[in-house]
């Protein structure tokens, strides 16, 4: 597989980056200069010099917020060979979670990053568990060789849009 294929857009999903609610991301131990921006943001992902790392220690609490209801079918996390993530666990509609509160929680998909993966090839989410996701937390728990230090080069999201009802634009039908 090469690597444009390897990076494709699953069929019938979106990259839900136009969906990001960018005024409430956070990350948790990122470095100052290095921002999870870097990963996330399109253009500054594109560019393999730009990197979100770590700062105290290997783990870091990506929060990401949607402005409507998405499902969340697969990720792509990229990163170096040797600092790349490994162990990322999601948690979906998980809101406030730190590091102190994130072994807490069940996660909704846990993942262990192959080579392929870290080098742009899609993971496939447990969708069931990713149907009316406000929100996504990304927690990377280790990396590739268990260093002080992981960095991301790309996170995509892709998945769909909810296709909600407006109730008050719905109008009684009234008997005849």
């Amino acid at each position: 597989m090469s690597a444009e294929s390897a990076s494709a857009i699953p069929k019938g999903q979106v990259d839900l980056m136009d969906f990001i609610d960018w005024s409430g991301v956070e990350c948790l131990n990122q470095s100052g200069s290095n921002t999870i921006a870097n990963a996330l943001k399109q253009g500054y992902r594109e560019d393999e010099g730009l990197n979100l790392v770590s700062d105290a220690d290997e783990q870091l609490l990506i929060y990401i917020p949607f402005n409507q209801v998405i499902k969340l079918h697969s990720i792509v996390i990229q990163g170096p060979e040797e600092e790349g993530p490994k162990t990322v666990k999601l948690f979906s509609n998980k809101e406030h979670m730190g590091f102190s509160n994130v072994t807490d929680y069940p996660p909704s998909d846990t993942v262990v990053l192959s080579e392929d993966n870290i080098k742009g090839k899609p993971v496939i989410l447990k969708y069931v568990k990713f149907q009316n996701v406000r929100s996504v937390t990304i927690f990377i728990e280790d990396n590739q060789l268990d260093g002080e230090i992981t960095k991301v080069q790309k996170i995509v999201l892709y998945g769909t849009t909810v296709e909600t009802t407006d109730m008050k634009g719905l109008k009684k039908i009234e008997d005849h």
